[in-house]
């Protein structure tokens, strides 16, 4: 396991570990949960969602410069379904006791 340091080194190059991925992810969890004051979850989700796709086809056109774009949707599909399966499956997320 990296120290503190190793993991500060890593995100300077642009590499992020485990422990960056989950700090970069909380920073768009946190603006979802600020706009959430004013904006239902129910318009929001779909907002981000569409940040997403718009963030990844940016990356895959101009970034890696993806050749087969139904490949490469193909794949973010599927690593999409599994962390969606994942956190659907994260306890933390149940709703408290007597809530819908």
């Amino acid at each position: 396991m990296a120290n503190r340091q190793d993991r500060r080194a890593a995100r300077a190059e642009g590499s992020l570990d485990t422990t960056g991925f989950l700090q970069v992810a909380a920073k768009f969890i946190e603006v979802a949960n600020r706009e959430n004051r004013k904006i239902p979850a129910t318009d929001l989700h779909l907002a981000f969602l569409w940040a997403a796709a718009r963030y990844n086809a940016h990356v895959a056109k101009a970034v890696i410069e993806v050749e087969d774009h139904e490949e490469f949707v193909t794949g973010m599909v599927e690593q999409y379904t599994e962390m969606l399966r994942q956190n659907l499956a994260d306890p933390e997320l149940d709703p408290p006791a007597g809530h819908a």
